[in-house]
């Protein structure tokens, strides 16, 4: 013990990043609850509807759906924006609706349910945002279709619509759709979200102007279905002076403000929605991530939502939640990036999780879920590095952070970390001056489960961190326990490094194709082992690099133990 602390106190001539770091103490306290942990992860998104429907949209979305227990769901632009269905970077259309020579309505259902089809196959729940505005309806239709990014993004579509009771028609007709294709108490579960940031160019209006088409389209969806869960407003970061004026003025209108469809006081809102960013760009020649801005546009958010005590208790989703803004510009042109394809991503999730969850407690919000702005494109190059799960049907190593958070137990247990920095900390200084070593707990009756990570803002060599966990509050009737440690870092769960080591091909042969499929896969650190206890107490000991994430499952019962042999 005294070598290990002149080690750690020891004076380091290296540059600071790559100073061995002090040891880390993890105490977690297996008989000490703390609350439920609802899968607040457990949702993706994406701009290109028509990429659902795809062989690597259908294998992605069934990876997910093995995550059950936990509910997972699919948020995606473009429902009804008008077009043959081909998909383009931030684009995808439906042709839901167009119109005849005499003008009356045109509905066609058939690409919208290939989208829906898929999620009912692989038992995953849509989250349905209502938009865009159908060229036949725009009041500013040419040019309609985006060039991004050769030419605007923000085009006839983002407009509202020229004919409010067509616009609200649209959406009742919708509603009912759905709920005879895919089941009444079905579609009463699914959230139904009145268009995507009309705080920016997505919505070429006032905000007079959006508050009259979310009152018309909740009026629409509860006309279809009462109870039916309609919400909004999903704006962009409240940390933005800007943003947070809008979601103010919308929430207000909701509590008191003249309803454009109904005339009476205040309009439906069963959830509500904004999101959240951070920021990514390159520093003395490496990348550089920003966590604490993407926590600061969620505290902002509470903040605003907690200032509303008749609205304080509805279940609140942030629509959106990355470390950066733009999906679709990719690392091979942004370097700053270039996390995606890495571990750093798999500890960022990790990190992000945790200082979510310690912000809707210190708010006191219900917290329904966050968003990963995340999907595959297929398609494009290996590795090209969008924001997405997975490349050509190989995971990539964020993908194994969520199969880390799908395998925690549903309570949460006290543990904490001599490594990890306060959310406070998080929201000054972000994690630069030096890497966050943090911990989060979970138990059932058999079972407990241990997450750490190691994360810091900057994408730099360092030294591993060194672990002693101490675990307490074990059964003592349990004479020992079986360990099981997975872990994603640069060597295991990151297919990104085996391509690489490959030589990077652009057209591997299905030998390589299988070996990256293998290496995107969750892997154990090691084989199973048997650590003893005494009076409900165990020791484990741990070494993990930055950027890297660890889950332990310690099992003393007999139900994951003999699955597990």
């Amino acid at each position: 013990m005294l070598k290990r602390l002149l080690a750690a106190l020891s004076f380091c001539l290296l540059p600071v990043f790559l100073c061995a770091q002090p040891m880390v103490q993890i105490q977690v306290h297996v008989d000490r609850g703390n609350g439920l942990l609802k899968p607040v992860w457990a949702n993706v998104g994406h701009d290109e509807p028509n990429d659902t429907d795809t062989a690597e949209g259908r294998a992605l979305l069934e990876e997910l759906g093995k995550l059950r227990p936990f509910e997972f769901r699919d948020r995606t632009h473009n429902l009804l924006t008008t077009g043959d269905g081909t998909a383009a970077l931030k684009w995808g259309s439906t042709n839901a609706y167009t119109e005849d020579a005499q003008g009356d309505a045109v509905e066609d259902w058939k690409i919208v349910d290939g989208i829906f089809d898929t999620y009912r196959a692989a038992k995953i729940t849509p989250f349905v945002e209502i938009g865009f505005m159908p060229k036949a309806l725009s009041t500013h239709p040419e040019p309609y279709r985006s060039q991004w990014p050769d030419g605007p993004l923000f085009t006839g579509w983002s407009y509202p619509p020229r004919d409010a009771a067509k616009w609200s028609g649209l959406i009742e007709h919708w509603v009912e759709h759905a709920a005879e294709r895919y089941g009444r108490n079905n579609v009463a579960h699914w959230e139904w979200e009145v268009w995507n940031e009309p705080d920016i160019g997505y919505w070429h209006g006032t905000a007079a102007e959006y508050e009259a088409l979310y009152d018309e389209s909740a009026a629409a969806v509860k006309r279809a279905l009462p109870e039916a869960r309609v919400g909004g407003p999903a704006t962009t970061g409240p940390a933005s002076a800007k943003a947070a004026a809008f979601l103010r003025d919308f929430l207000t209108h909701c509590v008191s403000g003249n309803n454009n469809a109904t005339g009476g006081t205040g309009a439906p809102l069963d959830f509500i929605s904004f999101h959240a960013k951070g920021h990514t760009r390159m520093v003395d020649g490496h990348g550089q991530m920003d966590i604490g801005q993407n926590l600061a546009d969620i505290a902002a958010g509470f903040a605003i939502v907690a200032s509303y005590p008749s609205l304080r208790h509805l279940p609140v989703v942030i629509s959106e939640s990355d470390p950066d803004p733009c999906a679709a510009c990719a690392a091979s042109l942004h370097p700053e990036n270039g996390y995606r394809n890495t571990p750093q991503y798999a500890s960022y999730e990790a990190e992000l999780l945790s200082g979510t969850l310690a912000l809707a407690a210190r708010y006191g919000i219900n917290l329904q879920g966050y968003v990963t702005w995340a999907f595959t494109f297929p398609g494009d190059r290996y590795f090209e590095g969008y924001r997405s799960l997975a490349t050509h049907g190989i995971d990539k190593p964020v993908m194994n952070a969520f199969r880390m958070f799908g395998m925690l137990e549903a309570h949460r247990v006290e543990a904490t970390s001599s490594g990890q920095l306060s959310v406070d900390t998080l929201l000054k200084e972000s994690a630069r001056k030096q890497p966050d070593i943090g911990v989060m707990a979970t138990r059932d009756s058999h079972s407990a489960s241990i997450l750490v990570w190691n994360y810091a803002d900057d994408a730099v060599a360092a030294q591993p961190a060194r672990i002693d966990v101490n675990v307490d509050g074990l059964p003592r009737t349990a004479s020992r326990v079986r360990m099981r440690q997975f872990r994603v870092d640069e060597e295991h769960g990151d297919a990104y490094r085996v391509w690489q080591s490959m030589g990077s091909p652009q057209q591997p042969t299905p030998e390589e194709v299988e070996k990256l499929q293998a290496a995107g896969q969750l892997q154990l650190l090691s084989a199973p082992e048997w650590k003893p206890t005494k009076a409900g107490e165990t020791r484990l000991s741990l070494t993990l690099p930055r950027q890297g994430v660890s889950l332990i499952q310690l099992d003393w019962g007999p139900r994951r133990i003999a699955s597990t042999q």
